[in-house]
């Protein structure tokens, strides 16, 4: 009976979520010959190829994808077994803050696998501003937090820089209307940036909604009732980036800062670090993008990019 290797198997994982052996070297922290050589150990225990190059990418083979499957479920039940009876220790709670608008693609996903790790933790989910988090985290409230900012003060880590954009609702002509009818919560950063880059072009506009409710706004603006801006690569299936034509006024871009609480290990919350290498490698396996060149439409598919 072939016995697989599970650190070969963690490789075959980094190389189908990263795209290719580099950037699943850089996941793993090893070398690219390293992770090539691992992949070939693999080959040859199941006796089938499991990538092929596809131009610059590499991609998995149908047997890849087969084993791929198994190779997630293996490790994550390794990984839960080796957390139970050797971390008995990792209980209590840990405090994550993340804007309402970045939660999406890639915190639900984090905080599967940072339960399966550490079952004993309870995290404390916080949504808000990026002002209010930073204030929250600044007094001792949050242990990790993630905020959008255009500057990259002291103690932050840039996770990504993506360009802001103008969205609406799939298919919508709100942003025809002048004066151009916008909707934004009252403390949202984005809604000086924008009424600024609109007043610079004499693009005339009103608020359509003004709430502290990001599902008002949501709605309003998936009614085809207003225009909103997000960070490109977030929006979900009821917002489109706009295809204007040039219309409206190009916007300026924003950093997705990360933020750790450095206190000594014995006073750190439980698995923290664990959650922030977490966060760092969903921004650094599936990078947020434009699915689409400035102009056309980009919807759901930027969150599977």
């Amino acid at each position: 009976m072939r016995t697989l290797d599970l650190t070969a198997l963690r490789a075959l994982v980094a190389v189908a979520d990263s795209g290719g052996v580099t950037r699943a070297a850089n996941l793993l922290n090893l070398t690219q010959s390293a992770v090539s050589m691992q992949m070939k150990r693999l080959e040859q225990a199941v006796g089938l190829p499991l990538l092929e190059r596809a131009g610059r990418h590499v991609i998995l083979t149908s047997a890849g994808e087969q084993l791929l499957g198994y190779a997630r479920r293996m490790i994550a039940l390794n990984d839960e077994a080796v957390t139970r009876l050797t971390e008995p220790s990792f209980e209590g709670e840990l405090v994550l803050g993340v804007p309402h608008d970045i939660v999406y693609p890639h915190i639900p996903s984090v905080l599967k696998r940072f339960s399966a790790e550490f079952p004993r933790v309870k995290v404390n989910l916080l949504s808000s501003y990026t002002t209010a988090l930073k204030a929250q985290f600044e007094e001792g409230s949050c242990d990790i937090i993630l905020a959008t900012e255009d500057t990259r003060p002291e103690g932050a880590e840039v996770l990504a820089t993506l360009p802001l954009v103008w969205v609406g609702a799939p298919g919508g002509t709100a942003w025809r209307a002048r004066p151009l009818r916008l909707a934004f919560e009252r403390n949202c950063m984005f809604r000086p940036l924008s009424q600024a880059a609109l007043d610079r072009v004499d693009i005339p506009w009103e608020l359509a909604v003004e709430s502290d409710s990001s599902r008002s706004i949501a709605a309003t603006v998936s009614a085809d009732l207003a225009v909103h801006v997000a960070i490109a690569g977030t929006t979900d299936v009821h917002f489109e980036e706009i295809c204007h034509g040039d219309t409206l006024p190009d916007l300026s871009s924003t950093h997705i800062n990360l933020y750790v609480r450095d206190l000594p290990d014995v006073k750190r919350a439980p698995g923290q670090e664990r959650m922030a290498e977490m966060i760092r490698g969903a921004y650094l396996s599936r990078p947020l993008q434009r699915s689409a060149a400035p102009g056309q439409s980009v919807t759901a598919a930027a969150l599977a990019s």
